[in-house]
């Protein structure tokens, strides 16, 4: 599809640490003072499969990157992709999953399902980090400006934090604005005693008995986890109508509506899980007694290494909502992972008051944006100011539940913490 060139200058004092970063360079001399990283762009993900699959292994970058997540969006939806791999001494160091969404005659180049992710890192070696440390990322993208405007008007990169588990991203270095919403994090312990204790140990513990005791008047419960691709289709096809119905309480659009979206989501559903990794796992509470089978409460969640995160929740308000199911369902699968080798269970980004009473960390996230082009610095302009505005209404739960009444068109007051599942 294309390829180009971008060029790290490399001081004296760093030429030792290059050559332990990159190895032997050709012709066996020291490390040269510049260092080319070759930008090579793909419109197909295939040829790139085992290169991206070593890359995602990582820990600490995201899922929202890995290979599976990005087919599975590729393959229901008709998005034209512009896959950015980097390459430097024969080795792959850097890929970017990206699509082009137009707006008009204005090309943004975004991550992949940027609207269903929850944190976004790209994929990039700990050479790779060493190459582009600021100031020398933005400075040699800035000197290859042109040729990139030649693909998209505008490189938009959303909810990517800056500082990320004791690291700080690569990329952190280009123009950014804060991104409306943060996401929330609880550290997890192998023993859930110690888990709980960060967040009121007796206070949690006696909401769940106060739940137990609910779901016990009802015939009891279990904590179901979908083992096989057909029990999770079937509590996801659950989640689609249980959320619709909050939306349509709430007099709010349904995101998870249109064919393509559920699509997506189901293809994850149907990625094989691994001990320490899957796409997207289905938890939900399940009624025992007369009740036998009914679900009120259902989570998808993520894994990648010791880091899980909730993707989206849902419950059934025509019973138990007295039982707070979801908050109930949380700390089950909360328990149970402590167990599992899971350090880090993350709420997701949104900011919601449940979210603030299970969390310890509040990870504020940014969208990076770099404009190759005049039409581009406009629509970067457009985004500050939006994304500013949001943040104004947020910061103020009166004026965002009148607005929230506006959008619905109901009479009723609309609380901010109502959207809590």
């Amino acid at each position: 599809m294309g390829a180009m060139q971008l060029h790290f200058q490399i001081m004296p004092a760093e030429r030792e640490l290059a050559a332990r970063h990159f190895g032997p360079f050709a012709g066996g001399g020291r490390a040269p003072s510049v260092v080319p990283l070759e930008i090579r762009l793909h419109d197909r993900m295939e040829p790139l499969e085992a290169a991206w699959r070593a890359l995602e292994a990582e820990n600490n970058l995201s899922l929202h990157q890995s290979y599976d997540w990005c087919r599975a969006w590729a393959e229901t939806h008709a998005c034209r992709l512009l896959i950015v791999e980097g390459v430097a001494e024969g080795r792959t160091q850097l890929i970017l999953p990206l699509e082009i969404v137009r707006h008009g005659p204005v090309r943004t180049a975004r991550f992949l399902a940027t609207d269903f992710s929850n944190i976004n890192t790209g994929l990039y070696t700990e050479e790779f980090r060493f190459l582009a440390a600021p100031p020398r990322l933005r400075q040699a993208l800035d000197r290859a400006r042109g040729q990139f405007a030649r693909y998209f008007d505008l490189f938009m990169l959303e909810k990517v934090p800056l500082e990320w588990r004791g690291e700080t991203n690569s990329f952190a270095d280009l123009p950014a604005t804060l991104n409306q919403n943060a996401a929330f994090q609880l550290a997890l312990f192998e023993d859930f005693d110690r888990t709980l204790a960060q967040v009121n140990a007796k206070r949690r513990r006696k909401k769940f008995r106060n739940s137990e005791r609910r779901l016990e008047a009802l015939g009891g419960y279990e904590h179901v986890v979908a083992q096989t691709a057909a029990e999770g289709r079937r509590l996801l096809e659950l989640f689609f109508r249980q959320k619709a119905a909050r939306f349509e309480t709430m007099g709010l659009p349904d995101v998870f509506r249109d064919e393509e979206t559920r699509n997506f989501f189901r293809a994850l559903v149907d990625l094989p899980a691994g001990a320490d990794a899957y796409p997207l796992q289905l938890h939900a509470v399940r009624l025992k007694g007369e009740n036998d089978g009914r679900i009120v409460a259902i989570a998808g969640l993520s894994r990648k290494g010791d880091h899980v995160i909730c993707q989206f929740g849902s419950i059934d308000e025509t019973i138990a909502a007295d039982a707070s199911p979801g908050e109930f369902l949380f700390h089950l699968a909360i328990r149970k992972l402590c167990g599992e080798g899971v350090r880090l269970f993350d709420f997701g980004i949104g900011d919601q008051p449940y979210k603030r009473s299970w969390c310890t960390a509040e990870t504020p996230q940014h969208d990076l944006l770099w404009p190759t082009t005049v039409a581009g610095s406009a629509i970067a302009a457009v985004h500050r100011a939006k994304a500013g505005a949001k943040r104004l209404i947020k910061q103020n739960p009166q004026v965002y539940s009148f607005l929230q009444r506006i959008r619905s068109g109901k009479t009723e007051f609309v609380r901010a913490e109502d959207d809590a599942d």
